[in-house]
């Protein structure tokens, strides 16, 4: 019996696509791509609604809101997440690869692999507060209008994972 083989986008025409949508989002928005900026606008929509007298004694969910008037939920962020969740779970259905199931090395157990994978969103969340912007707003939209910020931030984030990949290897080989 022979194996399936997965067809995907060839990744330099998928690098293209993304530049042209970065080029599109800059001319219609007038704002580069970013998921951190959705999850921020997220979070304080959460604490506001579920704790609005915690929210009111939080430096950070006060200065966001006072820097953002009216609902965080109705920024270009939130929406361009939402398309692409919307459209990343359409292309999943279209090409036949929606399903429930982890994947992972056979080295590792289900549960090992949802806990790195969570750890590693959670610090990359941090940091990308930390860093002003996560890798699609700091380093692909910096670069696109030539910041030497995103230059320094696509930088960081692969020579990290690049110096890192050799401890975690035996997790996805």
């Amino acid at each position: 019996m022979e194996a399936k083989k997965t067809k995907y986008l060839n990744p330099y025409v998928g690098g293209v696509l993304l530049g042209i949508v970065l080029l599109a989002a800059n001319f219609v928005s007038g704002r580069g791509l970013g998921a951190s900026g959705a999850i921020k606008s997220s979070v304080v929509t959460a604490v506001t609604t579920i704790a609005p007298s915690a929210s009111e004694k939080s430096g950070f969910v006060k200065e966001y809101r006072e820097e953002h008037p009216g609902n965080p939920m109705k920024t270009w962020l939130v929406f361009e997440m939402t398309g692409v969740l919307v459209g990343g779970f359409l292309s999943g259905a279209f090409a036949g690869r929606l399903k429930l199931k982890v994947e992972h090395s056979p080295n590792i157990t289900s549960k090992k692999r949802l806990l790195l994978a969570l750890t590693g969103g959670v610090l990359f969340g941090f940091g990308s507060q930390l860093g002003r912007g996560c890798t699609s707003g700091s380093a692909l939209s910096g670069m696109a209008v030539l910041s030497l910020g995103g230059f320094i931030t696509m930088m960081a984030i692969f020579g990290t994972a690049y110096a890192l990949a050799y401890f975690f290897r035996k997790n996805w080989i």
